[in-house]
């Protein structure tokens, strides 16, 4: 599943090969996948493409009148509002356009084109098997209903445009178009981005203290307490700050609590600063190069050469070492277990 660092990563490609275009056709092919209902596919023929922003794991382009003022690119602390935080290694928006750490909502009064409802956002969400492909020249075989991973095309007049797919048959991709990003529920719920400017050593200390016993990794997870990180990068986390990830969140002692969140904001970055200016394609294979822990069940454990264990599930798996989280003991493999607390 594409966590936070992909989605960002995908949210700055797509920054840089789409602002200014205009839209030629967005046709949906699995109809299972568009959630809305109010604004017509049809509407984005002829928008003109103002910013592409990111909350959590949700991606958003923001489409207007062409030819109408737009923002684009700069520094978002230049926004009204200021409500984007800061970008890798603390530089305002990461070298790129605006929007890419947002923690609230963005000030709808800088919009794309003059007036209200003049805008319109395409956002979707690429789920467990999602995934996005951009193409130079877009395929020139009309997209079938039916036939292969096919979920959505956005083609653009110059003869670019992008294909939302999805593996498998469950149908979890996401599309929406609304007027405002936060009309899409799931959006709307999401807690605070971790590499948000508000986002502070509080901030996590005040999550972790509400959480109560709840296991730490379920907490990092939880889209509703903390908007971006999945099931790999929860385990690369914890790895990171040595902690199992049955700890229950309010026994962590304040020490464990500042290498939590100090590995929390730097296993994130490292993973965003890896991923910046890969292609799409190249994405997924960067994620699995840079994971420490995930995935890696059986191999040596790069830090300290035990080796890497699981946990698994009725749907996902975590990963983790004993040797580094876990003081040598091998977690019971059930999802209920209290073997570590």
């Amino acid at each position: 599943m594409p966590e936070l660092p992909e989605v960002e990563a995908l949210r700055r490609f797509l920054d840089r090969r789409c602002l200014g275009l205009t839209v030629d056709r967005a046709q949906v092919v699995a109809f299972a996948c568009l959630k809305t209902a109010e604004i017509p596919v049809s509407a984005l023929g002829g928008c003109e493409v103002g910013r592409v922003e990111r909350r959590g794991k949700f991606l958003g382009v923001c489409v207007g009148e062409a030819g109408g003022d737009r923002f684009v690119g700069g520094d978002p602390s230049e926004r009204a509002g200021g409500g984007v935080g800061a970008g890798v290694g603390g530089q305002p928006g990461g070298g790129t356009g605006g929007g890419q750490f947002v923690d609230g909502p963005v000030d709808e009064g800088v919009d794309i084109a003059e007036g209200v409802g003049s805008q319109t956002w395409l956002v979707f969400h690429l789920a467990r098997a999602g995934w996005l492909r951009w193409h130079d020249t877009m395929p020139t075989a009309p997209a079938r209903p039916g036939r292969g991973p096919l979920a959505f095309r956005l083609s653009f007049t110059d003869g670019s445009g992008f294909d939302l797919t999805e593996a498998g048959t469950r149908q979890r991709l996401a599309v929406y178009l609304v007027r405002e990003l936060e009309e899409v529920p799931g959006v709307a719920s999401l807690g605070p981005d971790p590499l948000g400017q508000l986002f502070t050593r509080e901030s996590l200390d005040s999550i972790l203290e509400q959480a109560g016993r709840a296991q730490i990794k379920g907490v990092l997870r939880d889209q509703h307490v903390l908007a971006g990180v999945g099931n790999a990068y929860s385990d690369e986390v914890l790895w990171a700050a040595g902690l199992s990830p049955f700890a229950a969140a309010d026994r962590l002692t304040d020490e464990q609590r500042a290498v939590l969140y100090a590995a929390l904001q730097g296993t994130l970055r490292d993973a965003i600063d890896r991923a910046d200016g890969v292609a799409a394609a190249g994405l997924k294979a960067e994620k699995k190069a840079g994971l420490n822990v995930h995935g890696r069940t059986g191999e040596a454990c790069p830090r300290c050469g035990t080796t890497i264990a699981e946990v698994s599930f009725a749907d996902s798996s975590l990963q983790y070492c004993p040797g580094c989280q876990t003081g040598g003991r091998v977690l019971a493999d059930r999802r209920l277990s209290r073997l570590l607390k």
